[in-house]
């Protein structure tokens, strides 16, 4: 079984607090075995509410329903960006050789 998240323990505690406070302010219970069923329901009602809270899944973000992702095409030539143009060369290693490393 998953872990709860913190939306249903958040809305599960709220219901529970809530739902035993209405029905103790209208049923007017004084008696022991009325506050007893007032707050097992109370607590059947906050798990119901706790477990129907739908999860959110992993790994999904906004754009994700947008489709696939496209690449924009030019419209006189018909071709795509240049790729090359775009990505920066490689630093060359040869200049720093002879540098002193700071780490020992």
């Amino acid at each position: 079984m998953p872990r709860p998240t913190a939306a249903q323990l958040l809305l599960g505690s709220a219901t529970v607090v809530f739902t035993t406070l209405a029905m103790l302010l209208l049923s007017g219970a004084t008696s022991g075995t009325g506050i007893a069923l007032i707050g097992t329901a109370a607590l059947a009602l906050g798990l119901l509410v706790a477990v129907t809270v739908p999860l959110r899944t992993r790994g999904r973000t906004g754009n994700a329903a947008s489709g696939p992702l496209t690449v924009p095409v030019h419209p006189a030539t018909g071709t795509g960006p240049d790729v090359q143009s775009t990505i920066p060369a490689a630093r060359s290693a040869a200049p720093r050789v002879g540098e002193h490393s700071l780490r020992h």
